[in-house]
């Protein structure tokens, strides 16, 4: 088998392609034969060293993936309701950036119809995490108003999808003038483009009254001002702090990283309470032993599918061999949907 390998934290040059032994699946796991694996920005993190979940989990050396879809090849002792040849996607903590994936039985699910390869493998990830920040954290109501950063790509564009479907409007924002079509192609009701206009002041033109929630991962950047929106009551919801880190260096700029951190609002849990918001936070990484949410979200996330109720986000596709690009693509904040390696 072939697998992308970090052996310690760095730039794009610790993303090393190797071979090792084919895995064998034990009792109640699976091995699939990997044709696409979604890339994230959580794979650029583990690669600086800077993952905690990666170092919790695994350590060095670590291959990063979190989700891919293939076929299976092998089955382990006790496992049912899957047969050898069966196209799946599958959710992995780490390993994805292989060709070959042994993964527990419940990880690994049927392929919806009507999905190419890189498509669903692109599911997994933004989706459960969409999933969970909207319906786990936030519990929407049909009407309510919400506001999505980043909306153009993987996570962003789940996140107004799902908003749509549970009947809510969505202010959009997205950071460059090409991606807008791809916010509205979600289904935002208003888009926002903040490298065109003051970002704040459009949005408070298209939600006057403030948003039951803000479903912001760019960190100090926007988190004190998203917080500032909000309603009262309203929800922020926190899963990621992309503004740390220097678009184009491959590798952490500590400098940066201790300003941001520095700039990074403490919120007051008494002032919370005259103010009446919330903020909430999560790491996906660390959900995997909720069997029965993961379960219940991955579910009805690929029903919908199923149904068009939703539709698979945009793929732009790299050879395995070329994860470094990959990462240099999604760390340039240019690209939009999801990247995904395929290994064919």
């Amino acid at each position: 088998m072939r697998k992308v390998v970090i052996h310690r934290p760095g730039g794009y040059q610790r993303l090393e392609l190797e071979e090792h032994p084919d895995p064998v699946p034990g009792p109640g796991q699976v091995l699939v034969e990997v044709a696409a694996a979604g890339v994230n920005f959580a794979d650029c993190v583990v690669r600086m060293g800077l993952y905690r979940s990666a170092r919790d989990y695994v350590g060095w050396p670590i291959t990063p993936g979190f989700e891919v879809a293939g076929k299976v090849t092998a089955l382990g002792g006790g496992v049912v309701g899957l047969e050898v040849s069966e196209p799946v996607l599958a959710v992995t903590r780490f390993g994805g950036y292989s060709s070959h994936l042994v993964v527990p039985r419940e990880h690994a699910l049927a392929l919806p119809r009507g999905l190419s390869m890189a498509q669903a493998a692109g599911v997994p990830t933004v989706f459960l995490t969409a999933y969970y920040a909207l319906h786990e954290l936030v519990h929407p109501r049909p009407g309510q108003v919400l506001l999505v950063h980043s909306a153009a790509g993987g996570v962003g564009g789940a996140l107004v999808q799902l908003g749509k479907l549970a009947g809510c409007s969505v202010v959009a924002v997205v950071g460059a003038a090409h991606k807008v079509e791809v916010a509205r192609e979600h289904g935002a009701d208003r888009v926002v483009d903040a490298s065109a206009e003051p970002l704040w002041a459009a949005v408070e033109r298209h939600a006057p009254a403030g948003f039951d929630a803000v479903f912001d991962a760019n960190g100090a950047a926007t988190l004190r001002a998203s917080y500032q929106h909000l309603r009262a009551p309203g929800k922020l919801v926190v899963y990621g702090f992309h503004s740390m880190f220097a678009r184009g260096r491959g590798r952490p700029s500590w400098a940066r990283m201790a300003l941001a951190w520095l700039r990074t609002p403490r919120f007051d849990p008494l002032l919370m309470t005259h103010e009446n918001r919330s903020v909430l936070a999560f790491n996906l990484s660390y959900l995997f032993e909720e069997k029965e949410v993961l379960g219940q979200a991955m579910g009805r996330i690929l029903g919908w599918l199923e149904e068009g109720r939703i539709r698979p986000l945009r793929v732009t596709t790299f050879p395995l061999e070329r994860a470094a690009d990959a990462h240099r693509a999604l760390e340039s904040g240019t690209t939009v949907g999801k990247l995904v390696l395929t290994t064919g």
